[in-house]
């Protein structure tokens, strides 16, 4: 198994460090670090859509419903500001540009996936149905109850 602390680290450019997994301390400054930089609103739906393939920015505004251009540019700017991303401009008529993970954001990939499946797991009661049509409550694993209120 891989070590997700050793990924977390080396997207945030800090230097690898001996974990104790057994134990989780209650403050880590390079956790809140992470944290406040993937969990800010809409960068953990933009780089699930760039992991997934998209590179263009329509190809993110369309995988992301309700993400505003404004603020897609604005997170461009912040995940290109932390390495985590590269703009790629290819002059052409009209100017084509691409943005692509580097090393560190796609480090990010197995964060990204484990937030998926947890999410898919344990929907919030405010979630709307996933892809395969069953409500919020339906969605919900079997051993959690019948998906009435508890």
């Amino acid at each position: 198994m891989r070590n997700t602390n050793a990924i977390m680290r080396a997207s945030i450019d800090l230097p690898p460090v001996a974990v104790d997994h057994d134990h989780v301390t209650a403050f880590c400054p390079a956790y809140r670090r992470a944290m406040e930089l993937i969990g800010r609103r809409w960068t953990g739906s933009i780089l699930r859509a760039l992991l997934s393939g998209a590179t263009r920015f329509s190809d993110v505004t369309a995988a992301v419903p309700g993400l505003s251009d404004r603020l897609l540019s604005e997170r461009f700017k912040e995940l290109e500001a932390e390495g985590i991303i590269t703009r790629v401009v290819t002059p052409a008529i009209p100017v084509r540009i691409d943005y692509r993970l580097t090393e560190k954001g796609r480090a990010l990939h197995d964060v990204i996936l484990a937030v998926s499946t947890w999410a898919e797991t344990w929907p919030s009661r405010s979630t709307c149905p996933t892809d395969h049509g069953a409500s919020p409550a339906g969605d919900r694993p079997a051993h959690q109850g019948t998906g009435t209120a508890d």
